[in-house]
């Protein structure tokens, strides 16, 4: 369903080249840390093919270059595979322009301001306030991290404007 959608997706040319050239001098870098100071969050997903379907919505809200900003952000980014796992059609739905502010505020519910490394999570349920203007649940339990409905998969992937962390499922606002 979405590999049609981002086909059409002509926006990815733009941010993708630079991905791509940032993806080719992350090869040679032996540093990620100096590697990650000189990237983006979008950069940074864009050059992750795990996250094209996100960098697509990010581009179709006008968000690029919010998330390209001074931050610090930290991003519970969902991988491909969790917009695939939502109903047939709601992707592609919500990339149309008339459901554009409806794209925005779910992407948003993803971003809090700040930045919060793994390490930084308590144990517990804590509340965080989004860039959407609501909160999220964020859980950690011996079983690991959980943000609302969505199981935390990867931590702390370290940018120039703040932190990213996987999850695997779309959070959706109420």
């Amino acid at each position: 369903m979405f590999k049609n959608i981002l086909m059409t997706t002509v926006a990815l040319g733009m941010i993708g080249a630079s991905g791509a050239a940032i993806a080719n001098d992350h090869k040679d870098h032996k540093d990620k840390a100096a590697y990650a100071d000189k990237v983006d969050i979008v950069a940074t997903a864009s050059a992750n093919d795990d996250f094209s379907t996100l960098v697509a919505a990010v581009q179709a809200a006008d968000l690029v270059t919010a998330l390209k900003g001074d931050g610090p952000f930290t991003v519970f980014a969902p991988t491909n595979a969790a917009f695939d796992a939502l109903p047939d059609g709601t992707v592609a739905d919500l990339l149309k322009p008339e459901n554009k502010d409806k794209l925005q505020a779910i992407l948003t519910y993803h971003v809090v301001p700040g930045k919060i490394k793994a390490a930084d999570i308590a144990d517990g349920t804590t509340e965080v306030k989004t860039l959407q203007g609501t909160t999220l649940n964020v859980t950690k339990t011996a079983d690991g991290v959980t943000v609302d409905n969505a199981n935390v998969t990867s931590t702390d992937i370290k940018t120039s404007n703040g932190i990213i962390h996987v999850i695997d499922a779309v959070v959706l606002p109420e």
